[in-house]
């Protein structure tokens, strides 16, 4: 008799999780799959793109309902896992009780919202799913202002978003500088005028105080007395893990539902993966360690080797039309020798962290395509020394591949 695995959340990670172990194990446990949202998972990673019109609902799409039934596993929708008993292994899913042998939690995380006064005005949004997307849409009319809170990559996405369907679009971020995470100054000064040029008016500094309005949000006032004028705000300053589930069951819980190399909670018969999980003290809150998580954690269901070391973090994207790359120790105190290229006519400019003799940051603003290259040597280490002086210039033809950090041995 098969062993029943119920799998808590139809995210990213989850899918991926689901179709590892479909190419690992198939058939292997009777699965049942438990999704919040009302359609099976998608790419959020494309709300944006979804959102400024440069593509539809249909290219967000990764797996319909048929492929989870052809894979067998029986999916729910619109259906919130509310309470685990561990002693009965049962998942309580509204009225019904899911039996299950092996549990896994994907949950992933939800929006942090201001606690602000008039934080809970109609027209103050998070951006997270597809209903979001709807609010924006609807807020498309002549004269409307939105103001969006919040500088990291989402931010940045749903600012540009709205500016592209023709909201006059304010973005005001607390720090000194947008994506203070993933880019140094003069990057980070470059990604503002790329926003400005699309007509992202760019607020620095920008302490929020509260929010006003009469019945439905009108403004967004700073602690410096200024008042923003919006019809919509959409706040994008994080996410949180979601470990409610986790926590209630008894589960060993810090910033995330704690697990081990294998993906294990502290419940032998439970493992998590994605934006839930606190591995080695670390929340990544991203979606590739969530693949990597997944990928791991397949491959244990199916008996293979598996342990995850953690996750190199990598970002790469195009804001108002300017590719990005990051990954490693790019700030501008990181440890080691910082190697820097800039040519201000093209709009390049690259910045390469080494130290000890090896590859340990790289951010590239323009011209990305050595961007995984550069990602594949931080990840594993290779010594740099026999191409340190071409390394500015991409892989010499000398440099092989570096052998990629392995995830799962």
């Amino acid at each position: 008799m098969r062993e029943r695995l119920v799998v808590v959340g139809n995210g990213m990670a989850s899918l991926r999780f689901l179709e590892r172990l479909a190419q690992h194990a198939p058939g292997a446990f009777d699965v049942t799959v438990v999704g919040a949202e009302p359609s099976p998972a998608y790419n959020r990673v494309l709300l944006s793109s979804l959102l400024a019109g440069d593509m539809d609902e249909a290219a967000c799409r990764f797996r319909d309902a048929g492929w989870y039934a052809t894979s067998g596993y029986h999916l729910l929708t619109g259906r919130r896992a509310t309470a685990i008993d561990r002693t009965a292994r049962l998942v309580t899913v509204g009225a019904d009780a899911i039996p299950y042998d092996r549990l896994v939690l994907a949950t992933g995380s939800s929006p942090i919202m201001l606690s602000k006064p008039g934080s809970d005005l109609p027209g103050i949004i998070a951006f997270r799913d597809l209903s979001h997307i709807d609010a924006m849409r609807a807020a498309v009319r002549p004269g409307a202002r939105a103001v969006v809170i919040g500088g990291g990559l989402l931010g940045l996405e749903a600012a540009y978003g709205l500016a592209r369907i023709g909201i006059a679009t304010t973005l005001l971020h607390v720090m000194d500088r947008l994506m203070e995470r993933q880019l140094d100054g003069r990057a980070a000064r470059l990604v503002r005028a790329a926003m400005e040029r699309r007509g992202v008016d760019v607020v620095l500094q920008a302490d929020t105080a509260a929010f006003e309005g009469s019945g439905r949000v009108e403004g967004v006032r700073l602690s410096d007395g200024r008042l923003i004028p919006a019809d919509l705000v959409v706040v994008a300053i994080g996410v949180r893990p979601l470990v409610d589930l986790g926590r209630e069951a008894g589960l060993a819980v810090g910033r995330g539902i704690q697990v081990d190399d294998r993906m294990t909670t502290s419940d032998p018969a439970i493992s998590a993966v994605g934006e839930c999980v606190e591995h080695r003290g670390v929340v990544y809150g991203l979606v590739e360690p969530g693949y990597d998580q997944a990928d791991v954690l397949a491959r244990a269901f199916a008996s293979l080797p598996a342990t995850y070391h953690g996750s190199v973090i990598a970002t790469s994207l195009k804001v108002s039309g300017l590719p990005l790359f990051s990954a490693g120790a790019i700030a501008d105190d990181a440890r080691g020798d910082a190697i820097l290229l800039t040519d201000p006519r093209t709009g390049t400019y690259r910045k390469l962290v080494v130290d000890e003799g090896r590859l340990v940051g790289a951010l590239l603003v323009g011209d990305v395509g050595e961007g995984p290259w550069y990602l594949d040597l931080i990840r594993s280490g290779a010594p740099i020394g026999t191409f340190r002086n071409d390394l500015m210039f991409g892989r010499p033809a000398e440099a092989a591949s570096p052998e990629p950090l392995k995830r799962a041995a």
